[in-house]
């Protein structure tokens, strides 16, 4: 009898091991680990589940993503990279030229992923005209939001020019509430930076000073009128706003402790889990001035040794374009679909009016990729310039320095 039991046991446990390697494999790298973001990737587990696959997750706290590079680049180093990992922009560039990512054009074209994504968009999943990256979504970066109630009862509109922003800001200030909730990461001064940037310096100039580099634009008395609006923020935001997380903010609005957050749409993915509802509970308007400011999420695909783990890489960035998991994940995180044959009926009203400002704006010339959340510019350069916003968000520096040191330091990570 036991040693029937036993020959039983060990036929299941051989069994077990024999399904749980037949099928695809994929270890997942992402920094998606709040409440709205953990929701949206665990749609994308159980897509890959419910195809068969066995999924490891390696999530990196941290919503900047820094930490999860430099996990990255220690496994990398050993040899032992992930099957698909959380980039973006310039970054999958970089990654593809050391050699170390797989090109997954035969799923692209065996998917139509050319007709049914932006040509903005797919230039940067491609590496070389090679398909090396799957999309996930668009963000947009230029949002404030702000609690409703808080509003209503102090008399004030969602801000459409700075000058309105820093009216309300003092009116809320004077009512002993925090007008803006912050964290003092170097990631998040970067955001509320270039919103300002862009309402401040018109399209135009934007593109010239954070995509371009250009010298003229950088020392200019627009850029000097920028810093001087980041001082003004800066005195908006309560004392204790250092290294507190993105979401932790976004809390303060949805409690009521502050009024504004000026953050990118994920922020909206934190409302709609805790059962928030746009235009009654919080409200959505892009910070003052023309353009959109995009940040596209996509998983990058790096070479991988074994049938079970190229057919996970390979199922993977099927579902990651497909249009169930593009709804659905969106639904979630408070972005848009990546492909543009989505239909966006279930989606709320801050969702429509994103997809409408990007369609305007890619037609009007001001869809502009975003420097803070790594789509305009390869890290030397985007760090530099956060580096000094930084200092000037926690320091007395005054514009005028802020921008001799912003020139300077561009010109030196050339």
């Amino acid at each position: 009898m036991k040693l029937t039991a036993l020959a039983a046991v060990s036929a299941v446990a051989l069994s077990y091991g024999m399904s749980a390697s037949a099928g695809p494999e994929a270890e997942v790298l992402h920094w998606w680990t709040s409440g709205g973001e953990a929701k949206s990737v665990a749609v994308l587990q159980q897509e890959f589940a419910d195809n068969g696959g066995a999924w490891t997750d390696m999530p990196v706290a941290g919503g900047g993503g820094d930490a999860a590079m430099t996990a990255l680049r220690a496994r990398v180093l050993s040899g032992n990279a992930p099957t698909a990992v959380q980039l973006k922009g310039p970054a999958i560039q970089e990654w593809y030229e050391e050699g170390v990512l797989a090109d997954i054009s035969s799923v692209a074209e065996a998917n139509g992923w050319d007709k049914v994504l932006p040509d903005a968009i797919a230039g940067h999943m491609k590496c070389e005209g090679s398909w090396c990256a799957a999309p996930v979504n668009v963000h947009r970066i230029d949002w404030i939001w702000g609690n409703a109630d808080v509003l209503k009862a102090n008399g004030i509109e969602m801000p459409t020019t700075w000058d309105e922003f820093n009216a309300a800001a003092e009116k809320l200030a004077a009512a002993g509430i925090t007008p803006l909730a912050h964290g003092g990461q170097a990631w998040q001064d970067a955001t509320v930076f270039e919103a300002v940037a862009l309402g401040l310096l018109g399209a135009e100039d934007f593109r010239k000073a954070f995509v371009e580099l250009d010298m003229d634009t950088l020392k200019s008395d627009k850029m000097v009128a920028v810093f001087d609006q980041m001082r003004k923020m800066r005195g908006y935001v309560d004392d204790n706003f250092s290294g507190r997380d993105w979401n932790l903010a976004t809390a303060m609005v949805m409690n009521g402790e502050a009024a504004f957050q000026i953050m990118g749409d994920w922020a909206k993915g934190e409302f709609l889990a805790a059962g928030k509802v746009p235009g009654q509970d919080f409200l959505c308007v892009s910070t003052p001035g023309e353009g959109f400011l995009y940040n596209v999420d996509s998983f990058a695909m790096f070479d991988v040794s074994g049938d079970d783990k190229k057919a996970g890489q390979d199922l993977l960035a099927k579902l990651i374009v497909g249009q169930n998991f593009q709804k659905v994940f969106n639904l979630n995180k408070g972005s848009i679909p990546a492909r543009v044959d989505v239909a966006l009926d279930e989606f709320d009203s801050c969702a429509h009016t994103s997809a409408k400002d990007m369609t305007d704006s890619s037609n009007g010339g001001s869809l502009l990729p975003s420097y803070a959340h790594g789509m305009a510019l390869r890290g030397a350069q985007a760090g530099a310039i956060t580096d000094v916003v930084t200092a000037h968000f926690n320091s007395d520096m005054s514009s005028a320095d802020a921008v001799k040191m912003l020139a300077d330091a561009v010109a030196n990570s050339l």
